[in-house]
């Protein structure tokens, strides 16, 4: 008896995890699809004013003044490593599972607003220069927060049913999965942001010439 309810509680959370996957997924879709027409809903003089931002970081990137170095790619660990602390944070409480759903949306927003901004203003020359500076990094960054982010629901969820609805057992199995799921994401983080620092800069560089005409989205 005891095989078959170890069984079927694994099969239950096994199937929890694949729809919070699937849920979480999607929120961080809408959130890329939101800041991608986030950059339409600009003025023209902040369309202008972020072309200008854009020209500066291509022609800074071009001339290899991007940060580098061991003191970059750490501050850049630390800045990853906080949304990951923070998502961590909030899955230890029930009342913090919708702001890492939050988190999530905002992320996606980010990401939308960066690719959106770069293809408004360079269009196809837009698109490859996101390329190689957004999508590198956030190919590890992405599923590294989500991962974490369906781990920290997961455990809010495990709270939930073992205090208040008496289902499952102790905490401190689904703790330590919790925590360990997020050390491994520290990891890739790392990873993440070696890409961003050592990586992304050299690539830029191969791009960047194609960028310097006048943005076409003015």
């Amino acid at each position: 008896m005891r095989v078959m309810r170890a069984s079927s509680s694994s099969s239950l959370l096994m199937k929890d995890q694949l729809t919070i996957y699937i849920f979480v997924t999607v929120i961080f879709v809408v959130g890329i699809v939101f800041g991608a027409l986030l950059v339409n809903a600009l003025t023209f003089d902040q369309q202008q004013d972020l072309a200008v931002y854009v020209q500066k970081f291509a022609e800074r990137a071009g001339n290899g003044m991007l940060p580098e170095g061991a003191l970059s790619f750490w501050d850049r660990v630390l800045f990853h490593g906080k949304w990951l602390i923070l998502i961590w944070v909030l899955g230890l409480t029930v009342i913090g599972m919708p702001l890492v759903l939050a988190l999530d949306f905002l992320k996606g927003v980010l990401v939308g607003f960066a690719v959106g901004t770069l293809v408004s203003q360079y269009s196809w020359k837009g698109l490859l220069f996101s390329l190689v500076s957004v999508a590198p990094p956030n190919l590890l960054v992405v599923p590294a927060l989500l991962i974490a982010s369906v781990s920290a629901v997961s455990f809010s969820l495990y709270i939930i049913r073992s205090r208040f609805l008496n289902r499952y057992g102790t905490l401190g199995k689904p703790f330590v999965s919790h925590t360990t799921t997020f050390a491994l994401m520290l990891v890739i983080i790392a990873g993440a942001s070696f890409v961003e620092i050592f990586l992304s800069p050299v690539m830029l560089k191969w791009v960047v010439p194609l960028l310097a005409d006048v943005p076409e989205g003015l």
